[in-house]
Parts: C-alpha cells; sequence; structure tokens
C-alpha cells in the first residue's frame, strides 16, 4: 500500500512540475519576441475627409491648386502639440482661435525629444486630432521637425533638438506613410534650422547638406509623391544663397527662410534680396517662421519689421507663418491662454486677413 501511495504521490508531483513547465513555456512564448506580431509602421492615417482641401503643388515658383490658381499661404505656427496636450491646451477650441486669426496655413512643430518620449503611436494620435480640427476648419498644414543644430554631425544647439540621420529618416518615413492620400497635410519641413553656430557646432558643407535633404526627399516620395518637401538653407534656416549655384537636385519641392528681424541690419530689403528674396524668382517658398516683440522692437527701432517683412514677402510671392501661438514661447503671438494677443500678434492677425497695411 506504502508503494501505491508512493507511486501516487510521485505521479502528482510530476503532473504538478509538467503543467508549471508548460505554464511557463506558454508565457515564454508569449513574451518572447513579441514583435513579430506587431505591425511595422502605425496604421496609415484613415479618414472620410483626406481630400476635403485641395492638392496643394508646385508649378514654376508658385504653390498652386487644382485650377492652377496661384496660392499665397499666411498663417501661424502653434507649439509643440505634446507642449499643449501636457498644459491641457490640445482641443479643437485652440485651433478655432488659430482660424479666427485668419490662417490659412498652420505650421506644426516635432520636436525630436517630444517625438520619442510620447512614441510615434502616441504623438501621431495628436498629429491626427489636428490633421482632423484643421480640415474641418479649412486650414493647411506643414508638419515641421523641430531640430536647430547640425545634423550631419549631429550637434545640436540644446537636447530637446537631439537627433540622428536615422532617427530623422525614421522620422519621415513614418510621417509619409501615415500621411499619404491626405491633402491637408500640404507639406513636410525637413529639418527646422540648420546651423553650425559659428563652429560650436561642427562642420558641414552646403553640399553635403544638400546630399542630406536629397536623400530625405527620396525617402518621403517612395511613399507620397504628393507632399511638398520644404528645405531650409544655413544660418538658422536664413541663408539660401548656394542656390545661385547649386539647388536641391529634385522638382516639386519649396525652400524655408526665417527672416527675424536681428538677422541683418537696417536697411532690411536689399539684405533680404541678396540672402534669399532672389530665390522666389526660380523656386516656391514659405517663410516658415517670422516675427517680432513689441518690447524687442520698441528698444531697437523695429517697430516697422511686421509691415517691412509681410510687404516685401508678399511682393514677392512668399507665403509666411508667424512665430509663435502661444504665450510662452517667443516672439509671442500670445499674451495669455486667455488668447489675449500681443502687438505682434494683432498686427499679424491684420496681416493675415489682409490688412497689413501701409
Amino acid at each position: 500500500m506504502k508503494d501505491v501511495t508512493r507511486l501516487l504521490t510521485t505521479l502528482c508531483i510530476a503532473l504538478f512540475c509538467l503543467q508549471t513547465a508548460n505554464a511557463q513555456t506558454t508565457t515564454q512564448t508569449n513574451d518572447y519576441h513579441h514583435w513579430w506580431l506587431d505591425p511595422s509602421f502605425p496604421k496609415p492615417f484613415s479618414s472620410p475627409d483626406a481630400k476635403k482641401l485641395p492638392l496643394i503643388r508646385v508649378k514654376g515658383n508658385k504653390f498652386v491648386d487644382p485650377d492652377n490658381k496661384t496660392v499665397l499661404f499666411r498663417g501661424l505656427s502653434i507649439s509643440d502639440p505634446d507642449k499643449l496636450e501636457h498644459q491641457g491646451h490640445w482641443n479643437r477650441h485652440h485651433f478655432e482661435e488659430v482660424k479666427k486669426m485668419g490662417a490659412t496655413l498652420v505650421r506644426i512643430p516635432v520636436h525630436p525629444v517630444a517625438w520619442r518620449e510620447r512614441t510615434p503611436d502616441g504623438y501621431l494620435q495628436l498629429l491626427d486630432q489636428a490633421v482632423e480640427w484643421c480640415t474641418e476648419l479649412d486650414m493647411h498644414v506643414i508638419i515641421d521637425w523641430h531640430s536647430i543644430g547640425n545634423l550631419k554631425m549631429e550637434l545640436f544647439q540644446d537636447p530637446m533638438y537631439n537627433t540622428t540621420r536615422k532617427d530623422t529618416a525614421e522620422f519621415w518615413r513614418t510621417i509619409a506613410r501615415h500621411y499619404k492620400g491626405n491633402t491637408t497635410v500640404a507639406f513636410y519641413e525637413l529639418f527646422n534650422e540648420p546651423t553650425l553656430y559659428r563652429g560650436e557646432l561642427g562642420s558641414m558643407s552646403w553640399s553635403e547638406w544638400k546630399k542630406i535633404n536629397e536623400d530625405l526627399i527620396g525617402l518621403i516620395r517612395a511613399y507620397d509623391t504628393t507632399k511638398i518637401p520644404l528645405v531650409a538653407g544655413f544660418d538658422w534656416a536664413y541663408d539660401l544663397t548656394p542656390l545661385n549655384s547649386d539647388p536641391i537636385q529634385a522638382e516639386g519641392i519649396g525652400y524655408v527662410t526665417h527672416p527675424y528681424p536681428n538677422k541683418r541690419s537696417k536697411p532690411w530689403e536689399p539684405k533680404w534680396e541678396e540672402d534669399f528674396g532672389f530665390a522666389a524668382g526660380r523656386y516656391p517658398m514659405i517663410a516658415t517662421e517670422i516675427g517680432y516683440s513689441v518690447p524687442e522692437a520698441a528698444a531697437t527701432h523695429d517697430s516697422d519689421y511686421g509691415k517691412t517683412i509681410v510687404h516685401y514677402l508678399e511682393g514677392r510671392g512668399i507665403s509666411w507663418t508667424a512665430w509663435c501661438f502661444d504665450p510662452e514661447w517667443g516672439p509671442c503671438l500670445l499674451a495669455s491662454w486667455d488668447y489675449d494677443l500681443t502687438g505682434s500678434g494683432e498686427f499679424f492677425k491684420k496681416a493675415m486677413h489682409g490688412e497689413a497695411g501701409d
């Protein structure tokens, strides 16, 4: 009898061990290389209004709509969606206030640090909401990879801008696949502000920068041929003089300038013409950042900058977006989160409504 009991006990222990081992194996199997079942990219953005807004394309040195009518964009930059969401301002009302300003174009800056921390899936949820709101409010969108520095040597002005060439390429590969076929998203600003900062951020030649941009454009167009890539020059996206002899080898693109008042001394117009304005005769352009603060303007006698820059840009057929629709990121268009406007905010609101004055 004892032998039978001992045998039964042994069998029970063996059965228990077998069940435990099977459970562990199942758990390990479920956890092992979980990515085998994961999609390689976030799902493409699906919206019934994906083609509601007119498709913008390049024709010569102009942006045109499907009827070949020239489109001159007047708009503004919001702050990073991650910042707005954390502060409780990420909602349709925010974009309604943008619309009240008269904007036809909304520039959305995506900081590399926020893209990493929120993860692409999480960040795309914010961008999808923005695209839907902008579609409903009849405003086109620029998605801007908002880094400042030297992408070749991967040296940047601040840790929030830290990225790599690979991460930059992965960002645009993800974005291009995600927004393929969506006509609200009209522009991809490949890199916000290239700068070497007097050599403190290393070295990079125009030919090297040109190759980086050509590679990104080719990558984007493997997924989406309808978006318009925007390329910035050096000196914090101000200087486009290399286009005189060595433009980007790609069709259907635009160029970017950021002509803030401190970039050159008065008189501005001859210097603007020499540094970037000449290019508008051959290529479509957007000044994706312009702006000034009232105290700064008063102190430096630049109070006429707003009228001067808007008249200059529009006289050359250059679209523009003012920086920044936020009370904390200067130069500020907002004085508070009650949506009171600063002096420059009031001016650019009039300018977006075509009332910049003489």
